[in-house]
């Protein structure tokens, strides 16, 4: 094997598809012989994250470093660039991949100081959405895409994780400067096995973070109307956290929804998956989930909102696929689950399309492919 490469991923919060990806990334890369090390935000995730943290250390020989990072891009972000730009430099990364808007600031800009100080690293950064959900037409989207422009001059390379995101920026931001790469998320070998549900399973169940962006206000009301279409009660839970979760339970009780629709904290992906047979993913803007991608991977049926990525991976013809945002398309489609027999079967993707296309060591590949194209340009400059 060639020289093993020190790689650092910053991003900010440690929750949600970013965190999944950054976790695999790190653990095919560490398998393969190379050094990884994580910064990111302390102020952000629970017990859930910290458990998931404990598995992910033994793949981080260059460790795990967390300090607050605010969400926004400010001048506040003074201290944190400093400390991360000391802790960083003390670490000799080879590559610095920056994960989310926030990251993705963070990693470029330290990692073009130390090449001003004569390091040679390779500065790369995945948007996972984030900053592309914005509107073009609003002042705050036309500022960010203005600073995702800038900071081009400042990047070695840009991978999308999705078709979507990828045209994404070009509408928004404009073709990319830098090299770019389109390399689709992916799981691992362990998550394509059935997940059994429980024996007090409920009809569907969303999992994810507690959000409007999210769209747990939509699933709440569409389990509602799907009730009121199959002529039965129904259940229902929301597994997951955030600082919405009390305005959720209130529109669940004053629905009458409640007990039939419960709220539960985050948990690992195998018992959430286990609650129920039928996963909905009601985003109102998304990327490239992971939640669609472990479901499927689980046995499991899903009904998502045509948004982002989602399409490439259940098909752009998907009988599972709802307009995004559109309460009445969403609750037709969870009816249908409950009513006909075959829709599981005639609806979701076949496994292996999506063993082969959305996979953890092939992602993990293409992204080490592209850290050492750059390095061995840079050396040959």
């Amino acid at each position: 094997m060639a020289k093993p490469l020190r790689i650092i991923h910053c991003f900010r919060s440690p929750v949600g598809g970013i965190f999944r990806h950054v976790r695999d990334l790190a653990e095919q890369h560490s398998r393969a012989g190379h050094h990884v090390g994580i910064v990111c935000d302390s102020l952000t995730g629970g017990a859930h994250e910290d458990a998931l943290f404990d598995e992910i250390k033994p793949f981080l020989t260059l460790g795990l470093t967390r300090m607050p990072i605010r969400r926004s891009v400010s001048f506040a972000d003074m201290p944190a660039i400093w400390r991360g730009y000391r802790t960083i430099k003390s670490l000799r990364p080879d590559v610095l991949h920056g994960h989310g808007a926030k990251g993705g600031m963070l990693a470029r800009v330290i990692g073009t100081v130390l090449r001003v100080n004569k390091y040679r690293v390779a500065r790369v950064y995945t948007a996972h959405g984030g900053s592309l959900h914005f509107s073009k037409a609003s002042l705050k989207g036309r500022a960010v895409f203005t600073m995702e422009r800038l900071q081009e001059r400042l990047t070695d390379a840009l991978i999308f994780i999705c078709d979507f995101e990828r045209h994404a920026y070009e509408a928004k931001v404009g073709p990319p400067s830098p090299m770019s790469r389109l390399v689709y998320n992916g799981i691992n070998e362990r998550d394509f096995r059935t997940v059994p549900t429980r024996s007090d399973s409920v009809d569907f169940v969303y999992i994810g973070m507690l959000r409007d962006l999210k769209g747990p206000d939509l699933f709440i009301e569409a389990f509602g109307r799907t009730e009121r279409l199959v002529g039965r009660p129904l259940s229902a839970l929301l597994i997951g956290d955030g600082q919405d979760r009390e305005k959720y339970m209130r529109m669940i009780v004053a629905g009458g929804l409640y007990p039939r629709v419960g709220i539960l904290p985050a948990m690992r992906i195998e018992d959430a998956l286990s609650m129920s047979q039928t996963v909905v993913v009601p985003s109102r803007a998304e990327s490239m989930p992971y939640i669609v991608l472990e479901a499927l991977a689980a046995s499991k049926g899903v009904i998502a909102s045509a948004v982002g990525g989602i399409p490439e991976v259940l098909g752009a013809t998907s009988e599972g696929l709802a307009k995004a945002g559109n309460v009445a398309d969403l609750a037709r489609i969870m009816a249908a689950s409950i009513t006909e027999p075959d829709w599981r079967i005639r609806a979701m993707p076949g496994l292996e399309m999506i063993h082969k296309r959305f996979s953890a060591p092939v992602m993990a590949g293409e992204v080490l492919k592209l850290y050492t194209d750059i390095l061995d340009l840079q050396a040959s400059s």
